[in-house]
């Protein structure tokens, strides 16, 4: 799901503005019905059996009876901050379960950092194609470049990103979510290094390319590694606040961008830069744990000794749950992960291949994942920004005739209301928040339309629509479609259906950055603006249609309530 866009005025049409919302976790045991069969509990009691069912030392059991009072039980997880005792049941008991930060934070912090990193890369491009072009500014003999020279400075790493993807599907399961990270890390050195000290063109698109396919590593690793090692109570928040990381490292990019800008071989820097802070990602993701779901997948797989396996899966949720865990808890958490993985493997060969996606649950899943991050590119995203200066010019915004104070602004408003969305996303759940921002894009979308064909004499109504674009943007498409593409696949198929959602949403940003500037000049601005707002009501009909509430329920709940 990358977002991108372009700035006119002092940017070329060739600068991409893209961006992606990445996606969540949670680590917990889930029994689905008919895996391991219990005795439903009387009201008001709990068994000693239930004991060993707790992620922590005193949490609630996991299985509790369902809302509609039938004999199924209903499958939930709780998770508690706290040392010895009971303390804290009462509480639980109450409303949903306490857990601790702490243990959270790292495994979400060091994968969020990919994201960050990508959205440096969309902020720092737009400042780096003015500069690398100028001939006072460059400080290279090979300034003069041609549209399409500079046209592939922009989206080299889109192409990277593309083929990271590809990448991810055939070796991610191999490497496992963590080295897959820590390789996306050194992608990201390696592809800044080259960038900054490149001594000529093509030395430059290779250390793009080289960075791009970082990019299409971690947009495809960090989903996967924050799905399987975090609380599923706060899944929706840190998706969000994963957005929340990649809209901040635009505004970054923007700022590094704005600093450089007129400084002789500025450009060098602005690619340079995040160096450092890919170094602290590699660092941080090699001391992290390895994802334990994934280890347990490949013992099951018959890819690895089962106890060997179970013993590093047991010392991972250690590591990610905090010492206040007791060992039979974690072994008894292990165990029920094992049952899970192999009644998803009931009766199936091997690890699967590709058409499994397009098959049964994984096909529904598919078509809800895919559909969203197809539909959050093709909706006009990166058209929008494009006009964004002239929009803001036409108000008589000063800061618009400077693009980097424009880019700026831009970026701080879509960090505000990517925060409105992390707030939000567990509070009102993902339907309401996609269907109100959808339904938000079109309006905007027509209004962007009206003003350029019959309201041009009415600038506020161009500024409301792209604010409000942005906005709506920001609380919906932005971080919704990823977070619904980490949760929605089922497990067998989680990896390479997140992959190829992935390269769906790299391909259409691409087939956008390219197609825009011929449907520009054959539509014009007012047409391509209504054609991507009756786009953008298709979309919305999509979601009513076919996009779930997944708020509240674990991976393995969504696939046995929601893909059946």
């Amino acid at each position: 799901m990358a977002t991108h866009g372009h700035f006119p005025s002092s940017l070329p049409a060739s600068t991409a503005i893209r961006a992606i919302a990445a996606p969540t976790f949670t680590c917990h045991r889930v029994l689905s019905h008919g895996i391991r069969r219990r005795r439903p509990l009387a009201p008001g009691r709990r068994a000693s059996a239930m004991d060993a069912l707790r992620v922590t030392g005193a949490a609630e059991p996991l299985l509790r009876p369902s809302a509609g009072g039938g004999g199924h039980p209903r499958l939930r997880v709780r998770t508690h901050a706290q040392g010895e005792g009971g303390a804290g049941r009462g509480a639980a008991a109450e409303g949903d379960a306490a857990f601790s930060w702490a243990p959270v934070i790292l495994p979400f912090l060091f994968p969020a950092l990919g994201g960050l990193l990508f959205g440096y890369d969309i902020g720092a491009t737009s400042g780096a194609t003015i500069s690398v072009q100028s001939a006072d500014l460059s400080g290279t003999t090979w300034f003069n470049l041609s549209s399409v020279q500079l046209g592939l400075v922009a989206s080299g790493s889109l192409y990277g990103a593309l083929g990271g993807s590809i990448l991810a599907y055939r070796i991610a399961d191999f490497l496992g979510r963590r080295i897959e990270l820590v390789t996306a890390a050194a992608l990201y050195i390696l592809g800044a290094l080259v960038t900054g000290f490149a001594p000529n063109f093509v030395i430059l698109i290779i250390g793009r390319i080289l960075y791009g396919i970082g990019i299409g590593l971690a947009m495809h690793g960090a989903p996967l590694y924050i799905a399987e090692t975090s609380p599923s109570q706060i899944r929706g928040t840190l998706i969000s606040l994963k957005e929340l990381f990649i809209v901040l490292g635009i505004l970054i990019g923007y700022l590094v961008g704005s600093l450089e800008i007129d400084n002789v071989g500025g450009w060098r820097y602005m690619f340079g830069f995040g160096t450092p802070i890919a170094a602290i990602m590699a660092i941080g993701m090699w001391t992290l744990p390895p994802s334990p779901r994934w280890l347990l997948l490949r013992a099951v797989q018959g890819k690895g000794p089962m106890e060997d396996n179970k013993k590093k899966a047991i010392q991972s949720l250690r590591a990610l749950r905090g010492r206040s865990a007791s060992e039979k808890v974690l072994a008894d958490d292990v165990e029920d992960t094992i049952v899970s993985i192999k009644a998803a493997y009931a009766g199936q060969e091997g690890e699967g291949n590709i058409w499994e996606v397009f098959e049964g649950a994984s096909l529904k899943a598919f078509t809800i994942g895919g559909g969203l991050v197809l539909f959050q590119q093709i909706t006009g995203q990166p058209s929008v920004l494009y006009y964004a200066a002239s929009i803001l010019q036409t108000a008589g915004f000063s800061a618009a005739s400077d693009a980097a104070r424009v880019a700026i602004l831009i970026g701080l408003f879509k960090l505000l209301m990517t925060g409105v969305a992390v707030l939000k996303v567990d509070d009102l759940g993902r339907r309401p928040l996609l269907i109100g921002g959808v339904g938000g894009i079109a309006l905007s979308l027509f209004l962007l339309a009206a003003y350029y064909k019959i309201l041009n004499n009415f600038p506020f109504v161009a500024v409301g629509a792209l604010l409000l674009y942005v906005g709506a943007y920001q609380v919906s498409f932005g971080p919704i479609s990823w977070l619904m593409v980490s949760e929605i696949f089922p497990l067998r198929t989680r990896g390479r259906g997140i992959s190829l959602a992935v390269l769906t949403n790299f391909g259409s940003n691409a087939l956008v950055t390219f197609a825009f500037s011929p449907l520009q000049e054959f539509l014009g601005p007012a047409n391509i603006f209504f054609l991507f707002g009756a786009i953008a009501v298709l979309s919305l009909v999509f979601v009513i249609l076919n996009v779930p509430e997944t708020k509240g329920l674990s991976l393995e709940e969504i696939e046995s309530k929601i893909l059946k």
